[in-house]
Formats: C-alpha cells, sequence, structure tokens
C-alpha cells in the first residue's frame, strides 16, 4: 500500500474568509445574494454555509473578504441582520 503524500497550500495562497452570523434559513441567504448582487457577484464572494453545533438556531455562513460589505448589503435589504462578523469561528463563539 503506498501512502499517499497530502498537497497543502501555503497561508499566502489560501482564501482570506470572514465568518458572520445570521437568524435565516440558508435558502434565504442565498437568495438575498444572488438577487443583489447576482450570479457573478455570489460566486465571486464565495459564499459557503459553514456546518457547526455551537450555535443553535443559528446560521453560520463565511464569504471571502473583499466582497465582506457586498454580502452585507444584500442581507440588510433582504431584511436579515447579521449579528457578529469574525476571522475565525473560535472568535465568532467567543463573541456570540
Amino acid at each position: 500500500m503506498v501512502k499517499e503524500k497530502k498537497l497543502r497550500l501555503r497561508p499566502s495562497a489560501r482564501d482570506k474568509r470572514r465568518y458572520f452570523l445570521v437568524r435565516a434559513s440558508n435558502e434565504r441567504v442565498e437568495k438575498a445574494i444572488l438577487d443583489y448582487v447576482g450570479v457573478l457577484g455570489f460566486s465571486k464572494s464565495a459564499y459557503r454555509k459553514v456546518v457547526t453545533k455551537d450555535f443553535s438556531g443559528k446560521l453560520v455562513g463565511s464569504c471571502l473578504v473583499k466582497s465582506l460589505d457586498e454580502v452585507r448589503a444584500a442581507l440588510a435589504l433582504a431584511g436579515i441582520r447579521v449579528e457578529r462578523v469574525s476571522g475565525t469561528l473560535k472568535g465568532l463563539k467567543a463573541k456570540a
């Protein structure tokens, strides 16, 4: 059995992401972002739902730092309030 070496990205090549906490469903958040910035903006923001058990009843999403303002604006226009924003999940949990 051959042991394969796992390739890793250098820290400078990784995406700089921010995590945000909202009280809404994932479908509602995705629809809000798509309606405001469109399909191209949605893909540029690289939005992702983060699966975590630490935040009951809340959704943790993440996006790239460059498009955080656009994502926050899209959520605000849809009536979704962003409760917290942090650079790490650990920091988000500490603030919540």
